[in-house]
């Protein structure tokens, strides 16, 4: 795996990966904009959770090209990525077992959300964040699991409404869950470094 991480980092693929993010942000923010429109100004930034995921890491990536860091960036785009790249996996595979006609989108979404968790696993090792970074990145996802299942602005999913209560619940646990691995692959004494090339 460290091949991959080496390669990721040289300025060609840093450009590649900026390109993607990019397009997945914008598609992603058209995707949200249905809900958007009828959501309050106040909540407007907590409801495009993916889109705002890799709208962090844009600006990881920009700063790995000028060969600097953006500590903040770097820990909210790795707790976000991993965060809302997974969840997005289980709901989008819960509505798979829970439904007869699965669209195409569906599997896309479930492989570029995956993308979304595995990118962000990959480049740790290049992010320098202190435990204060790490902390507000925690406010952002713990404030936005109670904007989305206190306040009722979570990711529209018709078929899955009934199980809001339980989502909740279990968005929680993954909050927390991201935490501990986001302090492990950055903060711990095991964590692995690199440097940019």
């Amino acid at each position: 795996m460290r091949w991959i991480q080496y390669l990721l980092a040289t300025r060609y693929m840093l450009v590649l990966v900026l390109i993607v993010n990019f397009l997945g942000t914008v598609y992603g923010y058209y995707w949200y904009i249905p809900q958007l429109v009828e959501t309050p100004a106040i909540f407007l930034p907590f409801v495009p959770d993916s889109p705002t995921a890799s709208f962090f890491f844009l600006f990881v990536l920009l700063a790995f090209l000028m060969k600097r860091h953006a500590p903040y960036f770097e820990a909210l785009a790795l707790v976000t990525l991993i965060k809302y790249g997974l969840w997005a996996v289980g709901m989008n595979l819960f509505v798979l077992v829970s439904v007869d006609d699965f669209p195409w989108e569906g599997y896309m979404l479930i492989g570029s959300h995956f993308a979304m968790a595995v990118q962000a696993v990959l480049f740790a090792p290049y992010y320098r964040f202190h435990m204060r970074h790490l902390v507000v990145a925690g406010i952002w996802i713990l404030h936005n699991d109670v904007i989305d299942y206190v306040f009722g602005m979570m990711p529209r999913y018709s078929m899955l409404s009934a199980y809001s209560n339980e989502i909740g619940y279990v968005t929680f646990w993954l909050s927390i869950a991201v935490l501990l691995v986001s302090y492990y692959l950055v903060l711990s004494k095991k964590s692995v470094k690199l440097e940019l090339p």
